[in-house]
């Protein structure tokens, strides 16, 4: 209605109309946040967010600094120290869910299936991480209220049973998603490749996810609450134990590959790297699995089961890597109408938009402060790192661990930045903050971590002090970054036109399921 015919009404319509533009406007941007791909991931991101601003407080320097007194005081969390190592599983739990549903919504968006399938795999994950993130964290830092571990528990299992509709949305041997194309890695009889690479992954998620809960079920009968970096040099483990460290392993494993698989569809993977790739990334991702479950019955020869799935694995990725970069450097120069382009011109056309080439490049500097470390240690584990005091082999581990995780979200945060929009300056100051802060911050963990390699134990200290500076300075960069992004999109949630509008009106919805049922005998449409 016009404004300037409202005032002609009594004032209990006028009201009532301003109140039913209000709800419509609520309305609006909840169902964009709740129905939309890029609204989920950002609600995601936000939760993400959150709980990585408050619970960075409770440890490093925010310790010594008094932070942590203020934010305990603030929020009345109870940290008892017998219940440490709970909290932090829980932690660990509830931002892995998030990062899991972040990826769930990224394969929905981008990998065919049927609408309703979508949004049932979206609301279910949904409800999921929520339940999830929400009452785990009021079991773990407000109280030991073991209803709230129960309602965790249930929020565990409906990310479950968002998996099981995934691999069944996935499943690739359906003839309507069978594939002619050339460029593309499929099977004689058609069946697309990639999506059997997505359908894997799932799958051995699943069961993954089976073998730690598998072992959560027997907590207080057996099996008691532990720190995978704490059993180190425990010479016999018990098969509760090996079961625990290898979920801990595979899973962080299997998200990294659904990212390398979610980016490669992002870039248009495609070629004869696509096809040599995808039998790589599925036999890789299989071996990888079955090694980490032999864990209990085998540890003598698992890892190397692991080492021959991770070499698969990786040269899949790098596959990738060639591909994306060769495909950014040529249509950089096709734009730029260089048909004779020099090193420099080539070296310039890879690095123009960092969204594109920043994940890519977080694939390959991985190598030097996860891939590469890692496998140096587990060669030298014995010559070289077994005899340093346990708490700087459990640094090394720690640290190994979480650089994997980091990399894993700056590749997320790179993809929402290129499909929310981003463009011109902000695009290149976004890309590039985040692509430096991370890899600064990186590298300060990875000499931190390795120092007793170059520096005894009486002269560490520099070390120590440089190293923590940097990577401090370096994560808070990328936390500034994720803020300014964070503080765009609420503010713009707040515009009545605003690009959370055009996103919602351009987003491609799941149709209602009764309506698609009506349609027996009619080829479905697909995404």
């Amino acid at each position: 209605m016009k404004r300037e015919l409202l005032w002609q009404f009594p004032l209990s319509v006028q009201l009532a109309v301003k109140k039913g533009n209000a709800m419509n406007a609520i309305s609006e941007r909840f169902h964009y946040l709740f129905r939309s791909t890029k609204g989920l991931i950002l609600v995601a991101i936000a939760m993400i967010s959150l709980v990585t601003a408050i619970w960075g407080t409770l440890s490093g320097p925010m310790v010594e600094w008094g932070v942590r007194d203020i934010t305990l005081k603030l929020t009345g969390m109870k940290l008892d120290p017998a219940h440490r190592e709970g909290r932090i599983i829980i932690l660990y739990h509830v931002i892995a869910m998030a990062v899991i549903a972040i990826e769930v919504y990224m394969i929905t968006s981008i990998v065919p299936m049927r609408r309703y399938q979508q949004s049932y795999i979206n609301a279910t994950v949904t409800f999921g991480y929520l339940i999830t993130m929400i009452f785990g964290l009021w079991f773990a830092y407000w109280g030991r209220n073991f209803v709230f571990h129960g309602v965790f528990l249930f929020g565990l299992s409906l990310m479950f049973f968002s998996g099981l509709l995934l691999a069944a949305a996935l499943w690739p041997w359906r003839k309507e998603y069978h594939i002619k194309d050339p460029a593309y890695a499929h099977t004689k009889s058609g069946v697309d490749l990639e999506r059997v690479a997505f359908f894997v992954m799932t799958v051995a998620t699943l069961g993954s996810a089976a073998f730690g809960a598998f072992t959560g079920s027997y907590w207080g009968q057996g099996h008691e609450t532990f720190l995978a970096e704490d059993l180190i040099r425990e010479p016999h483990k018990n098969a509760l134990q090996l079961a625990i460290i290898g979920h801990l392993h595979i899973m962080l494993t299997l998200i990294a590959i659904a990212i390398t698989l979610i980016v490669g569809r992002w870039l248009d993977f495609k070629g004869k790297f696509h096809k040599i790739a995808m039998w790589l990334m599925i036999t890789g991702t299989i071996i990888i699995t079955l090694g980490v479950w032999s864990v209990v019955p085998y540890e003598e020869i698992a890892h190397k089961i692991i080492y021959v799935g991770s070499v698969f694995v990786m040269l899949a990725a790098l596959f990738l890597v060639i591909y994306g970069w060769r495909k950014q450097i040529h249509d950089r120069l096709a734009e730029l109408n260089i048909t004779r382009p020099t090193i420099g011109q080539r070296i310039k056309a890879l690095l123009h938009d960092p969204i594109k080439f920043g994940p890519l490049w977080q694939m390959v500097y991985m190598n030097f402060t996860v891939s590469g470390v890692g496998i140096f240690m587990a060669i030298k584990l014995d010559e070289i790192f077994r005899v340093w005091p346990a708490r700087e082999e459990r640094i090394s581990l720690t640290g190994h661990w979480h650089i994997l995780s980091g990399i894993i979200a700056t590749i997320i945060l790179l993809y929402y930045a290129d499909i929310c929009g981003i463009r011109g300056k902000a695009r290149k100051w976004f890309g590039w903050t985040v692509i430096i802060g991370s890899d600064i911050a990186f590298a300060a963990v990875t000499i931190f971590a390795m120092k007793r390699l170059f520096v005894d134990l009486i002269g560490q200290q520099t070390v120590v002090n440089w190293t923590m500076i940097f990577a401090d300075l370096g994560l808070a960069i990328v936390l500034v970054a994720l803020a300014a992004l964070m503080v765009w999109r609420l503010f713009d949630l707040f515009k009545e036109g605003g690009l959370w509008k055009r996103e919602w009106q351009s987003a491609e919805l799941p149709v209602n399921r009764t309506a698609e049922l009506k349609k027996q005998n009619v080829e479905e449409e697909v995404l």
